[in-house]
């Protein structure tokens, strides 16, 4: 047990009749861990793991099913830490439950390579279900974690096998209250009635900038209701064990809505002097506050890193109850794949994120063939209706604009309440939270997700694009009405600076296909490209159906940039994207009637391209022509890399204008003849 407690003019805290003295140990050392990590790195958030440290104890020890041993099993609930900036709360709980998180990385948070960051960061630590950090995203995400789960549910379980039965538990804060992306997300899982979502939310009453009073005085809990949840709230000081497992009880006993529990906790629970301040959110106790915080626990001031044995060998024990249960499934599963042998074949695969075993030939009998000019966004629309009834691990949807996205197959059911074997998802005008739901969804494993708007809304999506970048989400970004090509909607509508920003993110595989057929092959690369997201530029105009018995074949797009026509020698290249392939294929024609020696590289994704061998990149743009147009219905900015600073780019310098689209290519001079003219400055 720990050293007989130090009395202080404050007193030792008393003692919790909820729980046992063990119970009382664990959590110190929770509330412990946190503090001395914090206090080692002199940067973090201590207050929120000494205040949900209670809670999340309970949690952790009689509520979640998880094995620390394999922390991908597939029936394993997940938890959601929301609120990331209190990150020392989750990977103290790692450490003393037996994952693969060792005491050397906790006393390493925040450093240089360990696997303890300043918030969560899913595949970077064993047992982190989502990133988490950007408030709102933990809790949005976790809405499309149990949209996964209820419709694998539907999928795979029968009537004697209930093979999948999880439920989601997230911890947010206030700051995820106050952000909009978890009101729209929440209010969708209210309409959905996701029963298997359980959020706890740690209602501390603090900030970074002092009370929420100065700013948030609204009542979560009444808005929660009209959301359509079921709301408890638990007062106190966050330490009635009691009346949080009543209230976990009940959440679980619902079946017809998602449920808040609004817990009251005191933010640095226990510091004398920083409880229930905003110092104790975003900075370390210091070095004072932490000896008398200890020894107001009881705890050894001059013990750092303490793990008593006893809470070891008990916190511990979750290994042993986490593979019984993993066992117990794995037996379950066996019976369930000699009954259901496709179905567990099926289930295998997606587990390992793999396409359907007959992938090549489900693609080859889907392609539409395309004759007559068409939008992007429709030719997509057409082979969806063809491939998605034979897939089953796709789930789509669309941010209220469905027929303009072409984004819903025929015959595809909308996921419901009623309908937990739908694959549409009517996400309403709710961008910000379809990102963040789609990257949930994904993290299921086993699911695809994909979901369109315009592009210019893209805007509101940035966080969660980002986010899926960063955590190599396998999400698929459908946006249409890609450019000024969408005409009649004027400058709010039009995408110009859109290609450039997303561009510049990291780890997002950005394609603008210039016809029907390229749409086809960007559509085939998404679907296969399962280490991170992909975003499709598409668009609302009709453009021409390239030639492909005359010109390059369309599947060159997995390198992201190819020769489309001309000569092997040229003197001039002319480069475009999307809808402004044909307008420089229109040009080539011209300057080659007239004895030029020209190009024509499609150019659908800069980041495939820039990862393909310098060989091949050199092949295509080689460095000895100097003579280069960039076409492209959006911003120059990046453009300098391929056509150098004395190249010419044809394109937007302003926003856009409310008219037909063709009166605007041509108002804004972007046109097959601007494109010539440009040439034949560039070769003088």
């Amino acid at each position: 047990m720990t050293n007989p407690a130090v009395q202080t003019p404050e007193g030792i805290l008393p003692r919790n009749p909820s729980l046992s003295e063990l119970d009382q140990q664990c959590i110190t050392t929770i509330r412990c861990l946190a503090i001395d990590a914090i206090q080692k790195a002199k940067s973090g958030h201590p207050g929120l793991p000494m205040g949900m440290a209670p809670a999340a104890y309970v949690l952790w020890t009689e509520i979640l099913k998880y094995n620390p041993r394999n922390p991908n099993w597939a029936n394993r609930d997940r938890f959601v830490l929301s609120a990331g900036h209190g990150c020392m709360l989750l990977y103290s709980l790692l450490h003393l439950t037996g994952y693969d998180l060792s005491l050397e990385e906790l006393k390493n948070f925040r450093q240089w390579g360990s696997k303890t960051p300043g918030h969560p960061e899913y595949g970077h630590t064993p047992g982190v279900e989502v990133t988490t950090g950007p408030l709102g995203q933990g809790i949005s995400n976790a809405v499309g974690m149990a949209i996964a789960a209820k419709y694998l549910a539907s999928r795979y379980n029968r009537d004697d096998f209930r093979l999948l039965n999880y439920r989601i538990y997230v911890v947010a804060g206030d700051g995820c209250m106050m952000e909009g992306v978890s009101s729209e997300a929440s209010s969708l899982a209210g309409h959905l009635k996701l029963d298997n979502l359980i959020v706890v939310y740690d209602d501390n009453h603090i900030s970074i900038d002092g009370s929420t009073s100065i700013s948030f005085t609204e009542s979560v809990a009444k808005r929660y209701e009209a959301y359509g949840w079921f709301v408890q709230t638990v007062g106190g000081d966050g330490n009635d064990m009691n009346a949080f497992r009543t209230a976990i009880g009940a959440a679980r006993k619902e079946k017809e809505r998602p449920s808040l529990i609004q817990l009251r906790t005191h933010i640095g629970y226990g510091s004398p002097h920083k409880q229930d301040t905003a110092e104790a959110h975003g900075q370390p106790l210091g070095d004072e506050e932490v000896a008398l915080t200890k020894r107001r626990y009881g705890w050894d001031p001059e013990k750092k890193f303490f793990i008593p044995p006893e809470v070891a060998e008990y916190m511990r024990g979750q290994v042993g109850k986490g593979e019984a249960l993993e066992k117990e499934w794995n037996a379950l599963f066996e019976k369930y794949a000699s009954r259901y042998p496709a179905e567990a074949e099926e289930f295998r695969g997606a587990s390992a994120r793999q396409l359907p075993a007959d992938w090549e030939k489900i693609w080859k009998e889907s392609v539409p063939t395309f004759d007559a000019p068409m939008a992007t966004r429709e030719a997509q629309g057409k082979l969806l209706d063809v491939l998605m009834p034979k897939m089953p691990l796709v789930i789509g949807g669309s941010a209220d604009l469905t027929p303009s996205n072409n984004t819903r197959f025929k015959g595809a059911v909308d996921f419901t309440p009623e309908h937990r074997e739908g694959r549409y998802i009517r996400y309403g005008v709710r961008e910000h939270a379809m990102g963040a739901i789609m990257n949930g969804i994904s993290v299921s494993d086993m699911l695809i997700p994909y979901g369109g708007t315009f592009f210019v809304f893209s805007d509101y999506m940035r966080p969660a694009i980002r986010l899926a970048a960063l955590s190599k989400y396998p999400v698929i970004f459908d946006f249409t009405h890609d450019s000024i090509g969408l005409g009649e909607d004027g400058p709010t509508h039009q995408a110009v600076e859109h290609l450039a920003a997303l561009r510049a993110m990291p780890g997002l595989v950005m394609l603008r296909p210039s016809d029907a057929t390229e749409t086809m092959a960007a559509w085939k690369f998404a679907l296969e490209h399962r280490s991170g997201p992909v975003a499709l530029a598409l668009t609302r105009q009709k453009l021409p159906v390239i030639d492909r018995t005359k010109y390059t074949p369309a599947h060159q797009l997995s390198r992201g940039g190819y020769i489309l026509a001309g000569a092997p020698d040229p003197s001039l290249i002319l480069i475009g994207t999307g809808s402004e392939v044909s307008l420089a294929l229109a040009a080539y024609e011209t300057l080659s009637a007239e004895g030029v020696k020209a190009r024509v590289v499609s150019l659908p994704s800069w980041e495939l391209f820039e990862m393909q061998p310098v060989s091949y990149r050199e092949s295509v743009l080689p460095p000895s022509v100097s003579a280069r147009v960039a076409v492209e219905a959006g911003v120059r900015l990046g453009w300098d890399r391929y056509i150098g600073m004395n190249g010419a780019f044809v394109g937007m310098s302003s926003y856009g204008a409310s008219a037909p689209a063709e009166a605007v290519f041509k108002g804004f001079g972007i046109t097959a003849e601007a494109v010539v003219a440009a040439a034949r400055k560039v070769l003088i």
